[in-house]
Protein backbone atom coordinates (compact mmCIF):
# COMPACT_ATOMS: atom_id res chain seq x y z
CA UNK A 1 0.00 0.00 0.00
CA UNK A 2 2.95 2.33 0.70
CA UNK A 3 4.46 1.79 -2.61
CA UNK A 4 1.16 2.09 -4.40
CA UNK A 5 0.32 5.92 -2.59
CA UNK A 6 4.34 6.46 -3.64
CA UNK A 7 3.55 6.09 -7.14
CA UNK A 8 0.55 7.88 -6.61
CA UNK A 9 2.22 11.10 -5.16
CA UNK A 10 5.06 10.42 -7.98
CA UNK A 11 1.78 10.70 -11.02
CA UNK A 12 1.04 13.76 -8.93
CA UNK A 13 4.15 15.40 -8.70
CA UNK A 14 5.48 15.06 -12.22
CA UNK A 15 2.45 17.35 -13.58
CA UNK A 16 4.14 20.06 -11.56
CA UNK A 17 5.61 22.76 -13.43
CA UNK A 18 7.67 24.66 -10.56
CA UNK A 19 5.70 28.22 -11.47
CA UNK A 20 2.18 26.39 -10.83
CA UNK A 21 -0.28 27.25 -8.32
CA UNK A 22 -1.36 24.08 -6.36
CA UNK A 23 -5.09 24.88 -7.87
CA UNK A 24 -3.98 25.18 -11.43
CA UNK A 25 -1.93 21.49 -10.59
CA UNK A 26 -5.02 20.20 -9.44
CA UNK A 27 -7.25 21.19 -12.01
CA UNK A 28 -4.63 20.26 -15.13
CA UNK A 29 -4.26 16.45 -13.26
CA UNK A 30 -8.40 16.34 -12.93
CA UNK A 31 -8.51 17.24 -16.60
CA UNK A 32 -5.74 14.68 -17.35
CA UNK A 33 -7.49 11.97 -15.48
CA UNK A 34 -11.11 13.01 -16.56
CA UNK A 35 -10.10 12.95 -20.16
CA UNK A 36 -9.36 8.89 -19.52
CA UNK A 37 -12.55 8.31 -17.80
CA UNK A 38 -14.51 10.19 -20.68
CA UNK A 39 -12.40 8.00 -23.15
CA UNK A 40 -13.38 4.87 -20.91
CA UNK A 41 -16.91 5.60 -21.11
CA UNK A 42 -17.48 5.57 -24.60
CA UNK A 43 -18.89 2.64 -26.56
CA UNK A 44 -16.64 0.06 -27.34
CA UNK A 45 -14.18 0.44 -24.57
CA UNK A 46 -12.59 -2.14 -23.18
CA UNK A 47 -13.56 -3.10 -19.73
CA UNK A 48 -9.23 -2.80 -18.30
CA UNK A 49 -9.53 0.77 -19.93
CA UNK A 50 -12.64 1.19 -17.58
CA UNK A 51 -10.84 0.03 -14.41
CA UNK A 52 -7.91 1.48 -15.43
CA UNK A 53 -9.80 5.08 -15.69
CA UNK A 54 -11.44 4.52 -12.44
CA UNK A 55 -8.39 3.39 -10.49
CA UNK A 56 -6.20 6.14 -11.75
CA UNK A 57 -8.66 8.49 -10.83
CA UNK A 58 -9.15 6.61 -6.79
CA UNK A 59 -5.88 7.63 -6.64
CA UNK A 60 -5.60 10.79 -7.65
CA UNK A 61 -8.49 11.34 -5.37
CA UNK A 62 -6.42 9.51 -2.58
CA UNK A 63 -3.72 12.07 -3.18
CA UNK A 64 -6.12 15.04 -2.68
CA UNK A 65 -7.36 13.17 0.11
CA UNK A 66 -4.04 12.67 1.81
CA UNK A 67 -3.00 16.27 1.46
CA UNK A 68 -6.44 17.36 2.10
CA UNK A 69 -5.36 15.57 6.09
CA UNK A 70 -2.08 17.28 6.49
CA UNK A 71 -1.84 19.92 9.24
CA UNK A 72 0.22 21.99 6.82
CA UNK A 73 -2.93 22.30 4.46
CA UNK A 74 -4.66 25.34 4.64
CA UNK A 75 -7.75 25.68 3.00
CA UNK A 76 -10.87 26.23 5.14
CA UNK A 77 -11.56 23.37 7.58
CA UNK A 78 -15.27 23.61 6.02
CA UNK A 79 -13.95 23.04 2.47
CA UNK A 80 -11.41 20.51 3.76
CA UNK A 81 -13.92 18.53 5.24
CA UNK A 82 -16.40 18.55 1.88
CA UNK A 83 -13.84 17.78 -0.30
CA UNK A 84 -12.49 14.90 2.30
CA UNK A 85 -16.18 13.52 2.10
CA UNK A 86 -15.96 13.97 -1.80
CA UNK A 87 -13.16 11.86 -2.02
CA UNK A 88 -14.70 9.24 0.41
CA UNK A 89 -17.65 9.38 -2.02
CA UNK A 90 -14.88 8.46 -5.09
CA UNK A 91 -13.53 5.76 -3.06
CA UNK A 92 -16.86 3.80 -2.67
CA UNK A 93 -18.67 4.87 -6.27
CA UNK A 94 -14.94 3.92 -7.99
CA UNK A 95 -15.78 0.45 -5.66
CA UNK A 96 -19.26 0.25 -7.67
CA UNK A 97 -17.59 0.89 -10.84
CA UNK A 98 -15.35 -1.74 -10.25
CA UNK A 99 -18.19 -4.36 -9.12
CA UNK A 100 -20.06 -3.37 -12.49
CA UNK A 101 -23.31 -1.47 -10.68
CA UNK A 102 -22.00 1.97 -11.63
CA UNK A 103 -20.39 3.70 -14.94
CA UNK A 104 -18.48 6.15 -14.77
CA UNK A 105 -20.55 9.21 -15.27
CA UNK A 106 -20.87 10.10 -11.42
CA UNK A 107 -17.21 10.07 -11.44
CA UNK A 108 -17.03 12.35 -14.57
CA UNK A 109 -19.39 15.12 -13.32
CA UNK A 110 -17.92 15.39 -9.81
CA UNK A 111 -14.52 16.34 -11.44
CA UNK A 112 -15.74 18.32 -14.00
CA UNK A 113 -17.15 20.14 -11.15
CA UNK A 114 -14.56 20.03 -8.89
CA UNK A 115 -12.39 21.44 -11.98
CA UNK A 116 -15.00 23.96 -12.59
CA UNK A 117 -14.80 25.28 -8.78
CA UNK A 118 -11.09 25.69 -9.38
CA UNK A 119 -11.29 27.16 -12.42
CA UNK A 120 -13.11 29.92 -10.74
CA UNK A 121 -11.33 30.41 -7.52
CA UNK A 122 -7.93 30.69 -10.01
CA UNK A 123 -9.57 33.11 -11.79
CA UNK A 124 -10.69 35.36 -8.77
CA UNK A 125 -6.94 35.30 -6.84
Amino acid sequence: QEIDNMQGYAAYAKVQPTNDSHRDLEYRILGRVTGALIKASADGSKLSEVYDAALWNEKVWHVFRCDLSSTENKLPADLKGALISLAIWVSKETCRVLDNTAGLDGLININRQVMAGLNARSQTT
